[in-house]
């Protein structure tokens, strides 16, 4: 079987191909720029990927497209319009490579999209399901749930078999952003305001995402389906601060905050979407994953903690 995987040479597209040459199939990238860390010789140069973007000769002779590209979330866009050039990307961009997909008799078109299309936060011990009526909040959310939804009926149109998985925070070796940041000021024992907060925070290790996108490739039941992902245990931030510390050979140094004091203060300095990330809910539940794919998560979070800090001390080494 010969798969096309598209965003190749990023964070969760090097893992993914890296499991694909494992289990045997004969992997495609389409990059936007050249991969140095290239693990196929079958690879495209596509440049941007929107509504004009040619996909023939990438096309020919594959069975399945995973679909991992996209203008991904912006903290403080500048765009005059973000929803339209997340459009231009996420919505047209994908259309059109899956519209060519199908007529080059693709069988089968994997999307990665975002627990964002179900919303930004969950009540405590109540999580989104794959089944949720979705309510996208910001830009990025709201192109996902359009590229579904036009997904979806280009699947009725066309019998393109297709597979969407809505992943949250994704963590693994070589993670960069705010969870780089935490780690950072774990490994230098600052003190962090954040010892009672009481929420509850799905997250995916990287190797869960990676196995199940694998497991979507070609299982019969996963066709035209939306799954949720995550490691299957939530924990609060304060929590996954210590834990990770712990993972990291260090103590988390916690003081008692109130989680509302927080966001206050922070929205008066410009920064109140990051405390609400901190300090609200946010739950999914992969019980229709478990179900219809007889799947499980490979790891547990405190494995995924361990090779998250691994390679974080390894790379402050070299």
């Amino acid at each position: 079987m010969r798969i096309l995987v598209t965003g190749a040479n990023g964070f969760v597209g090097r893992a993914l191909c890296k499991a694909l040459h494992q289990s045997s199939y004969q992997v495609r990238t389409a990059t936007r720029t050249a991969n140095k860390h290239q693990t196929s010789p079958d690879q495209f140069l596509v440049g941007d990927i929107v509504a004009t973007t040619q996909w023939e000769q990438t096309l020919q002779d594959i069975n399945v497209v995973i679909h991992l590209a996209a203008r991904v979330h912006v903290m403080n866009d500048k765009s005059v319009d973000p929803l339209s050039e997340f459009r231009k990307v996420n919505v047209d961009g994908t259309l059109n490579l899956a519209r060519q997909a199908a007529m080059a008799g693709v069988k089968r078109f994997i999307f990665i999209s975002s627990i964002k299309v179900n919303g930004e936060s969950t009540a405590a011990n109540h999580p989104f399901s794959a089944d949720d009526i979705p309510a996208p909040a910001d830009a990025y959310g709201i192109s996902k749930r359009e590229a579904e939804d036009a997904l979806r009926l280009l699947a009725d149109e066309t019998g393109l078999e297709v597979v969407i998985i809505r992943p949250p925070l994704v963590y693994g070796p070589g993670v960069k952003a705010n969870f780089l940041s935490m780690m950072r000021w774990l490994h230098k024992g600052l003190p962090l305001p954040l010892g009672n907060i009481d929420n509850k925070r799905s997250l995916v290790a990287l190797d869960n995402l990676v196995d199940l996108i694998v497991t979507c490739v070609d299982h019969p039941a996963a066709a035209n389906q939306t799954f949720l992902v995550s490691d299957d245990e939530d924990l609060s931030t304060s929590d996954l601060l210590r834990r990770m510390a712990k993972a990291l050979g260090k103590t988390a140094w916690l003081s008692l905050f109130p989680g509302w004091l927080l966001t206050t203060i922070a929205g008066l300095i410009g920064k109140k979407s990051v405390a609400q990330r901190l300090c609200d809910s946010l739950q999914v539940d992969i019980t229709k994953t478990r179900q219809v794919l007889n799947w499980t998560p490979q790891i547990n979070v405190d494995e995924g903690l361990r090779r998250v800090a691994q390679k974080y001390l390894a790379d402050r080494i070299n």
